[in-house]
């Protein structure tokens, strides 16, 4: 048993920073939580160092027992986790600064993204489960921190969803378990291809529904737009982007090293259920007037488009490099617009952004940036994935996944535009309105950069690709 702690530094480091900031936090006074924010950030940073020299190194290896690897996608899901963290880190700032629970704050953050790290690595059935409830429990927290009417109902939500589809998902894995004697992956691999028909589908679909409501997709997607619309803007930023990463990953992982050779058509049903969240996240973002929601159900829509990747896992070359891509690009645009959202804290309608472009340019700037990026316009990073998954989708087999994805692509810009669109009507005349009030300096950073790097992602693709490409370990 390799029970070396080495290849763990990143989720090492988010432990002891929880743990560290959880002790610090119960003797610091208010006005100096702030050092809570910073060690999480250091945690963060020291994980993406670590996660760098892995990668430049090639050092990719399984660890305790094989039930976590490290690979390419453990790596480049590290750095998109963590990532993703420093940008809610610093879009949260001026929203918890002062707050008597800013500790707990982001103590939560630190657990929950290591629970997500977890579920990245995850080679066997119970460390998946364990993952899915340390990235689950402190996000039921995180939704309802404001402790106000709309936090509360979505935390309560998030907790009935979470913890119904959490016991599918263990009820899963013991089928699984049952049906091919074994909770290691490679185990599963050999065991499963001879086990009962029945046992193996039903196991298999109980583990995917509680992936999918990690992810957002349908049918495990009711949480989405109530969670969203009811947690502040930074946790709506978090509960959009990082379970996304882990639940995604955590299934490629899964269908691709466990079940390529079983009679179950886990890609049929794969593709059936990206078909249905593409299309049913668009058609619900249409004529949604709030913006959180219409983000919520943009991000159910994108969901669709990364389960073509899974779906082709064991069909086509790209669908790795395709996935991986995508959810970095997702997850920097997606937190750029919500880093606006954050910034304008009045703004809660699509109205409410009319004349944004002349009275603050560069937030409006980094919307037409996001939301264009959202679609898949060039030469933004969700551009060069959707090309990426689309064009595996094809090799796959599954050329008309990809008509149906380029359909919903066109259709979403209906409703961008319809947020856009106000951003260059003439303001009201008199005073600024009290909707274009900005919250600080933090959040229009962290949106600026998010938009940066976006577009840094579609330009420079080329050289991000080749970090993409690795196999994973068996």
């Amino acid at each position: 048993m390799n029970e070396d702690l080495g290849p763990l530094i990143p989720e090492v480091a988010l432990a002891v920073a929880a743990v560290g900031g959880l002790l610090a936090g119960s003797w610091l006074p208010r006005g100096r939580q702030w050092a809570v924010g910073v060690l999480a950030a250091a945690a963060c940073a020291t994980g993406l160092a670590a996660t760098a020299v892995t990668l430049a190194t090639g050092r990719e290896r399984a660890v305790f027992s094989d039930a976590f690897t490290v690979d390419t996608a453990t790596s480049v899901g590290r750095l998109v986790v963590l990532g993703a963290l420093l940008f809610v880190l610093a879009m949260s700032v001026e929203t918890v600064r002062g707050d008597r629970r800013e500790t707990e704050y982001y103590v939560l953050l630190l657990l929950t993204g290591l629970g997500t790290l977890a579920m990245i690595g995850a080679n066997d059935l119970l460390t998946l489960f364990a993952g899915y409830l340390l990235a689950s429990v402190p996000a039921y927290a995180l939704a309802g921190f404001a402790k106000d009417a709309a936090g509360t109902e979505a935390a309560l939500k998030y907790y009935l969803m979470g913890a119904l589809l959490g016991v599918v998902l263990l009820a899963g894995t013991a089928i699984l378990y049952g049906a091919g004697g074994a909770t290691l992956y490679g185990e599963l691999r050999a065991t499963l291809p001879d086990a009962p028909y029945g046992l193996v589908a039903v196991g298999l679909v109980a583990v995917l529904a509680g992936l999918l409501f990690k992810v957002g997709g349908v049918p495990a997607h009711y949480w989405v737009p109530d969670v969203t619309d009811g947690a502040t803007a930074p946790v709506a930023a978090y509960v959009t982007t990082l379970p996304k990463v882990g639940g995604l990953i955590a299934a490629y992982r899964l269908l691709h090293q466990a079940l390529p050779a079983s009679d179950v058509d886990w890609p049929l049903l794969v593709a059936v259920l990206a078909a249905a969240s593409m299309t049913l996240g668009n058609l619900a973002a249409f004529f949604q007037t709030s913006v959180k929601r219409l983000l919520a159900y943009s991000t159910i829509s994108q969901v669709g488009y990364l389960l073509m990747a899974v779906a082709v896992a064991t069909r086509a070359e790209l669908a790795q490099s395709g996935l991986l891509f995508y959810l970095a690009a997702y997850a920097v645009t997606n937190l750029g617009a919500f880093a606006v959202v954050t910034e304008l804290p009045h703004a809660r309608t699509l109205d409410d952004y009319r004349g944004l472009a002349a009275r603050r340019p560069a937030l409006a700037a980094v919307l037409v940036v996001c939301l264009l990026g959202l679609v898949g316009t060039p030469p933004t990073g969700v551009f060069l994935g959707k090309l990426l998954v689309f064009s595996a989708a094809i090799d796959g087999g599954y050329g008309w996944l990809a008509a149906l994805a380029v359909v919903n692509t066109v259709a979403s810009l209906f409703y961008y535009l319809r947020w856009l669109g106000p951003l260059f009507r003439t303001a009201p005349a008199g005073p600024p309105a009290v909707a274009h009030t900005v919250l600080g300096t933090w959040s229009a950073a962290t949106a600026c950069t998010a938009a940066a790097v976006s577009l840094l992602l579609g330009v420079a693709g080329g050289a991000v690709l080749p970090l993409t490409a690795g196999a994973l370990l068996p």
